[in-house]
């Protein structure tokens, strides 16, 4: 699946969800992908151990997709206080790290040699950090990001935010906002989960 002479490299993003280890193959296979990074802070998945760090990634040789780890550098949960307000994450402080701007060049070298996948957990794209941060970095970056729905659709990033914009609620009476920036503003208070998946 070799992008056109001239068309951005795309990547794509994935969740483990509660996949079984064939099917969570067989989506990957069906796209392409030849790569995996794991973008989870922890590696590990007490309801779903087929996705701990050592099983995932023993699947994954046996299919032939290599498995990288880069939660340390993008994963939603990060270890620097300074990343967090409140108790809560703050992702506009996390993507000005060194170690997050590392993780995004590894990703840029990674896509340019395979055909790359970011994993997390979160079965929907819109309530996870690789969309809400990591794939917009990417974005800024030049390449082109698509989700690996649980049915084996792909879902165009554009689409994720359409559907994030259309979930945030705005105040009516605020200055109008470019959507880059109505983005951005939803992307700090992103939707609530329904069901975690």
């Amino acid at each position: 699946m070799t992008p056109p002479a001239g068309a951005p490299v795309q990547v794509l993003t994935v969740g483990h969800s509660n996949h079984s280890p064939e099917a969570f193959l067989a989506l990957l296979t069906r796209h392409g992908v030849t790569a995996l990074a794991d973008v989870r802070s922890a590696p590990y998945s007490r309801f779903n151990p087929q996705f701990n760090r050592k099983a995932l990634s023993a699947s994954l040789s046996v299919a032939g997709i290599a498995y990288v780890w880069l939660g340390r550098e993008l994963g939603g949960r990060p270890d620097d206080p300074a990343c967090y307000r409140d108790g809560a994450v703050r992702y506009d402080l996390l993507a000005q790290t060194a170690a997050y701007r590392q993780g995004i060049g590894r990703v840029l070298r990674g896509a340019s040699a395979h055909r790359l996948a970011l994993m997390c957990a979160e079965k929907d794209p819109l309530h996870c950090h690789r969309t809400l941060l990591v794939s917009r970095s990417l974005e800024e970056e030049g390449l082109e990001v698509a989700h690996i729905l649980a049915d084996g659709a792909l879902e165009p990033h554009e689409s994720v935010m359409d559907r994030l914009l259309a979930a945030h609620r705005e105040d009516l009476f605020a200055e109008p906002k470019s959507r880059a920036e109505r983005i951005e503003e939803a992307a700090r208070t992103p939707p609530r989960r329904r069901k975690r998946g």
